[in-house]
């Protein structure tokens, strides 16, 4: 027992399991927990002080950052209630036919803006008044309902999109950078689609509609907005150069997290911006930011104390990959994949899953590049929210309870390995990769 107690990974597994347990229970507010790991990492020094706090440099955090700013900005000079108008006017006629469009318009955009974080608030205050015109009050049931729409949307179906998604730049750079394997687009699209996009959206509808019900009353007369004032025009123009920026990434290489950054900044500046400093410092959730970079703090902490390569060798060892039984090593490289979103969230567990994917293809008889693809499924389902950054944030712009959020995790992501899962096997076989 003591030899246990003095073992190196003793007291860093100790902070993480106890700040994991933390974030699944929500017996302290989410980021009152994050400062909590902050202060016992450090005291403790189980990681080095850029590892502990290595959220706060990471661009996830400041496309959080700047969407608060941004969508304050939209809020504020009527551009969400002009497009919330042009949406209500057709998309609010039945409860299914609107939490339908809010989650396709989020798996729409993002075949054009790469980020997750930028996409969440670019919508987010466009929901919310399209949410007030159809009569849904801020805090019920149904509110929930539309704002988990656009965070499990945004998160879980973009992962059928090669560069949609942080854990599928992850996977794919280590794929290439391990293997020298390129992921392409189309065939990618193709691999996850049906399943993990279409399928899994109409399920993701349904479970909102069973959930989260409500009951919109689009008014029957809508008045016509005045004309575009001259703060709208030169916002709509100022967010249709970062949708630009965001979507050419690939050709100029700046970030979108720096991109949002700098339009944040524009819009704060005095006499040229749109934002006061009170608006600011009252709109701007801090709480969630903050929550947010200990949650990256923690992926980042459990890769550089090598808790993440221990816990990994250890499923290794117990998952039963077998040649002979193609399905059950199907099944068990998925629920590996589940295992290690608990410890490492969706962002950390592709840089660990793939180093080991070699031996996984050994093991189990199935190609390389069907190993790597396997691990889509578990990444990009989480069983509970804090596993994914994005759906974090929806639920924070959207002042969400966590336990609404825990909920449509874990309902979705029983149908996902109870009826996604093997229809997800059957298609891999249909062509040919397995």
């Amino acid at each position: 027992m003591s030899l246990w107690f003095s073992h190196p990974l003793f007291l860093p597994s100790l902070i993480i399991a106890i700040t994991i347990v933390l974030w699944a229970t929500s017996l302290l507010p989410e980021f009152m927990t994050a400062l909590l790991f902050f202060a016992a990492a450090m005291i403790a020094k189980i990681a080095p002080p850029e590892a502990i706090f290595g959220g706060f440099a990471s661009s996830a955090f400041w496309l959080v950052f700047s969407g608060f700013v941004l969508g304050i900005a939209i809020r504020k000079t009527g551009l969400a209630d002009r497009a919330a108008q042009a949406l209500s006017a057709r998309l609010t006629d039945s409860w299914p036919l609107m939490v339908g469009s809010v989650v396709l318009l989020s798996y729409a955009l993002a075949f054009v803006m790469p980020s997750n974080m930028g996409r969440i608030a670019l919508l987010m205050p466009i929901v919310a008044a399209m949410a007030k015109r159809a009569g849904i009050a801020d805090g019920s049931r149904a509110w929930y309902g539309l704002a988990l729409a656009v965070g499990f949307g945004t998160f879980q179906l973009s992962a059928t999109i090669l560069p949609a998604n942080v854990p599928n730049l992850v996977m794919s750079g280590a794929a290439e950078g391990s293997y020298g394997i390129h992921l392409n687009y189309l065939p990618y699209l193709l691999l996850h689609t049906p399943v993990l996009g279409w399928l899994k959206g109409g399920v993701l509808i349904a479970l909102i509609c069973w959930l989260f019900p409500g009951k919109p009353h689009p008014p029957r007369e809508l008045i016509p907005l005045p004309p575009m004032s001259r703060d709208e025009k030169r916002l709509a123009w100022l967010l249709a150069v970062v949708l630009v920026l965001w979507v050419s990434e690939s050709w100029h290489g700046i970030g979108p997290a720096w991109t949002g950054l700098a339009a944040a900044v524009v819009t704060l500046l005095p006499r040229v911006g749109f934002i006061s400093g009170e608006e600011f410092s009252c709109g701007v959730n801090i709480r969630t930011c903050i929550y947010v970079a200990g949650i990256l703090g923690l992926a980042i902490t459990v890769t550089q104390t090598g808790i993440g390569e221990v816990v990994g060798n250890a499923l290794l060892h117990v998952m039963p990959l077998d040649k002979e039984s193609p399905f059950t090593s199907f099944l068990a490289l998925t629920g590996m994949t589940s295992a290690l979103n608990f410890i490492m969230t969706a962002n950390g567990v592709p840089a660990l899953y793939t180093t080991f994917a070699q031996s996984f293809s050994d093991a189990t008889g199935f190609p390389l590049l069907s190993v790597i693809m396997i691990q889509v499924l578990g990444y990009s389902t989480p069983l509970l929210p804090y596993q994914a950054s994005p759906i974090v944030v929806a639920m924070g712009l959207g002042k969400v309870p966590a336990r609404a959020g825990m909920l449509l995790c874990i309902a979705l992501a029983a149908v996902s390995y109870l009826i996604l899962l093997p229809l997800d096997y059957l298609w891999y076989q249909a062509l040919g990769k397995l």
